[in-house]
């Protein structure tokens, strides 16, 4: 199955090989990097006082916990490259009194390296020139301009030409990017991305959050940010994705997000992403914590065969 849907772009039919990536279905991962969670790291500087409280009087017990219930995915970045997500959510912080100023990835705690793992991106584009992914660096904590340079320059010593230079959004066709040799949409929610042309600002990947618990308010939520969706011209990202409580989490301390909520919510939410369409009034990339439950990615990208069938009645 893996195999099948690492090369899902190449594969798609040539009626769309012209349609703008904003028309597009594409599954997409929440808190991506969440995969590698270092429970030996101290806990990241964007966490409520109260977890900062927990961690220093519980220690690694409660690092273990909160691990349960910040780590959103279980496959690394290959894993997830060849199972068909080609949208990647990034969180990137520095470590307070880090002698390095390394640069890491982060959800509560810290994670991998952010070199490596952009490394690890790289590996899979290169033996599958024809795939496109998106990298969403939405959240910085802790970052002094130095260490936006320093993400800037690892960027450009790791992607160079394969990173598509921002342009307007409806002109990105897998036409192009085949044409161009770019691989690479970098999105970068920080003023920095006014001064450098291969990154697209932060505002062309809007992502509405519904912040709920509860399956039907996140599903209407969904509904309403399509219904009024995308100012013309930029991507759009709908979050298939739960957001815990505290009190969710002291009541299922010990199953974790997954158990607690995740598995239990996912008939509904796959009921709803199986009723989408692509095209201009419908979704683009779909996010959800999980990727491998339910059969999430195989859903999202049929949903550009029945475009597919669509186009080819319209030409």
């Amino acid at each position: 199955n893996e195999l099948l849907f690492a090369d899902w772009m190449a594969a798609l039919p040539g009626s769309l090989h012209s349609t703008p990536l904003t028309n597009l279905a594409i599954p997409g991962s929440h808190d991506s990097f969440s995969f590698y969670i270092d429970e030996a790291s101290p806990v990241g500087p964007e966490q409520p006082e109260t977890v900062q409280n927990f961690v220093s009087v519980f220690g690694t017990v409660a690092k273990k916990l909160m691990r349960k219930w910040l780590a959103t995915q279980t496959m690394n970045f290959t894993s997830q490259l060849g199972a068909g997500i080609r949208y990647f959510d990034l969180r990137i912080s520095t470590k307070p009194r880090d002698p390095d100023n390394e640069l890491y990835f982060a959800h509560g705690l810290f994670s991998a390296k952010v070199k490596e793992g952009l490394e690890e991106i790289n590996a899979f584009l290169v033996e599958h020139p024809k795939e496109v992914v998106f990298l969403d660096f939405n959240h910085f904590y802790g970052m002094q301009k130095y260490h936006h340079e320093k993400l800037v320059q690892m960027l450009k010593d790791t992607y160079g030409n394969k990173m598509c230079p921002a342009i307007f959004a409806h002109e990105v066709t897998l036409q192009y990017l085949w044409e161009k040799e770019h691989q690479v949409l970098v999105f970068y929610h920080s003023p920095v991305a006014v001064e450098v042309a291969f990154l697209w600002p932060g505002q062309m990947m809007p992502a509405p959050w519904a912040n709920t618990t509860d399956p039907e308010k996140l599903i209407q939520f969904l509904q309403a940010s399509i219904t009024e969706r995308r100012k013309k011209g930029s991507f759009f990202i709908s979050q298939v994705v739960l957001t815990p409580k505290a009190s969710t989490v002291v009541k299922g301390v010990a199953s974790g997000l997954r158990e607690t909520i995740t598995e239990r919510a996912l008939p509904a939410m796959m009921e709803w992403v199986r009723a989408q369409k692509a095209g201009e009034s419908g979704v683009n990339i779909i996010t959800a914590d999980f990727v491998e439950l339910g059969d999430f990615i195989s859903t999202v990208i049929k949903l550009n065969y029945v475009l597919s069938e669509g186009e080819d009645d319209t030409t």
